[in-house]
């Protein structure tokens, strides 16, 4: 197959905190004032790269929110962004990178047309190839627990030039086997982060946060 390396020009650069950590943690549930404060736990304990699922009810105000009140140097991203309109809505509410389901290139294109970096969503080769031509900045491997470490693997075979980010399923002790598999960085969403109800004491939402960046600082 022949190298994507040519297609990389002018395409937004990933966030620094995703590249230095290694984790984007996923937030998403039923409760917003939950995801913004499990995000500021996360934050303080050192995931400074957080993604707020747009399934979260009042999505837009909890990255309002977590933008105003993070810590400098945290990067905050929209997910599940399915359409063009709610990448502007994410990007307004204080977004910087978007991460999609699914090649979606139409919200691709319409992030880069603000310079906006999208971890776009792929499971089988052509999708990879699909999402990064249409210009995402890292392609999102998702499911991740389908394929397992092996899929990552195999697809950095004859895509060595595309940024891999395995998400969805992925447990706290697990991250390490996909960073050794190739991946730039791994998403982790229940598994780090509970069920985002508001029924969790913050202590053990940092404990997890400690012990997975722990883990990911031995594979590096």
């Amino acid at each position: 197959m022949t190298s994507l390396s040519h297609l990389t020009a002018n395409r937004p650069a990933l966030p620094a905190p995703l590249l230095t950590t290694k984790v984007v943690a996923v937030l998403r549930g039923s409760d917003p004032r939950a995801v913004v404060e499990a995000g500021l736990v996360l934050a303080g304990a050192g995931v400074t790269c957080l993604e707020v699922a747009f399934t979260t009810p009042g999505a837009a105000e909890a990255i309002a929110e977590l933008a105003q009140r993070l810590p400098r140097g945290c990067a905050l991203g929209a997910g599940t962004v399915l359409e063009p309109s709610q990448a502007e809505v994410a990007a307004q509410a204080g977004a910087t990178f978007l991460v999609t389901p699914a090649p979606c290139p139409d919200v691709v294109a319409a992030a880069l047309a603000d310079g906006v970096p999208v971890l776009a969503g792929a499971f089988t080769a052509g999708e990879v190839i699909a999402a990064w031509r249409a210009g995402a900045a890292a392609v999102k491997i998702f499911p991740a627990a389908t394929g397992g470490p092996r899929h990552v693997r195999d697809l950095r075979g004859p895509l060595p030039d595309v940024p891999l980010i395995p998400t969805g399923g992925i447990g706290v002790d697990e991250a390490g086997a996909y960073l050794a598999a190739g991946a730039v960085a791994v998403g982790l969403g229940s598994a780090l982060t509970g069920r985002l109800d508001g029924g969790e004491a913050p202590e053990g939402l940092a404990l997890r946060a400690r012990t997975l960046l722990e883990s990911v600082a031995r594979r590096s």
